[in-house]
């Protein structure tokens, strides 16, 4: 499936031009550091969605790729944060941050970014753009702080599970969309809808990410194969595993999480994953998600937004598979 991004190409230049303006620091080592992130890629989906949001609700704002920038801001300080707490080397295919400037300026760049996020939100005159994203940094923190809580431990739920990644990848997206609504209409319906939409995407991105890293090696995804077990982090994979281990696979699972790890052990945790139909249960999971989004958009009359919103749900859901 082609990726439904590429028919806004002109968009997304405009969105990279506006990035690139409101990053900046009277600190040079802040300005570096934000512009490594920023700069080393990525699909601008969340700017997309907030662009596509406040177009599929009649939106003529000129500012309005100002207030799109301002959910990839809040990506990319939570990546720098991520990489620093979960001690990754590579970003995008280029060192992580903190290898290059060290934890403490990789942070309070991360922090910067944050408050400039805030800031821009304060630009709209709009106090419910400006109080999504003020409750959107809150929940992404407590999802980081939750996740490193149960770090390294082999006793997360599902439910615990599923609290961790709407706080901390399924709410930005729900943001996402929802200043964009917010910045072109009042109508509660309308708004609800893209919140549902964004929610459904945003549940299946993550367990569709998650799932990639247990994956058989012929999926040519890119992906570091091993990851998450090896950051110690418990994702649904995982969890479902140790439901559907005995007791000896229970203690193999915990010591890997413990740092125990060897390559015999990942073939191990791919094949039994695969052998048992996790996979295939996941993948399915998320697909009632992307039917949800979809179904989330039917409230909108045919449009080119609602055409594409609906490409994005459905991309995310075969881009891996």
């Amino acid at each position: 499936m082609e990726n439904p991004l590429l028919s806004l190409t002109e968009e997304t230049e405009k969105i990279e031009k506006t990035l690139k303006l409101h990053f900046q620091s009277d600190f040079s080592y802040i300005n570096e550091i934000t512009s490594h992130i920023l700069s080393a890629g990525g699909k601008r989906v969340r700017p997309i969605l907030t662009l596509l949001s406040a177009n599929i609700c009649g939106s003529n704002d000129r500012k309005l790729h100002e207030l799109c920038i301002i959910p990839e801001y809040l990506h990319a300080a939570s990546l720098l944060h991520d990489d620093v707490i979960d001690e990754g080397e590579i970003r995008r295919g280029k060192p992580s941050a903190y290898k290059i400037w060290g934890n403490k300026k990789t942070i309070l760049a991360g922090d910067f970014l944050y408050a400039r996020s805030i800031e821009l939100a304060t630009h709209f005159g709009n106090l419910k753009i400006a109080t999504e994203i003020a409750k959107t940094v809150l929940l992404m923190s407590e999802g980081e702080l939750i996740q490193l809580q149960y770090k390294n431990l082999g006793n997360i739920t599902s439910e615990v599970y599923y609290d961790i990644i709407f706080r901390k990848t399924a709410t930005l997206i729900i943001a996402s969309c929802k200043i964009g609504a917010y910045s072109a209409t009042d109508d509660s319906p309308k708004i609800k809808a893209l919140e549902n939409y964004g929610n459904n995407i945003g549940f299946a991105f993550q367990i569709i990410d998650d799932l990639i890293d247990y994956l058989p090696e012929n999926y040519k995804t890119g992906k570091i194969k091993g990851k998450d077990i090896k950051e110690g982090k418990m994702t649904l994979p995982l969890i479902l595993a140790m439901e559907r281990s005995n007791t000896n696979e229970k203690a193999r699972i915990q010591n890997m999480l413990a740092g125990n790890i060897n390559e015999d052990n990942l073939h191990w945790i791919f094949n039994f994953i695969n052998d048992k139909g996790i996979n295939t249960e996941i993948r399915d999971k998320a697909f009632e998600y992307i039917e949800k989004a979809c179904s989330a958009l039917e409230i909108f009359p045919d449009s080119k937004e609602k055409t594409i919103l609906t490409e994005i749900s459905r991309f995310i859901g075969a881009r891996n598979f």
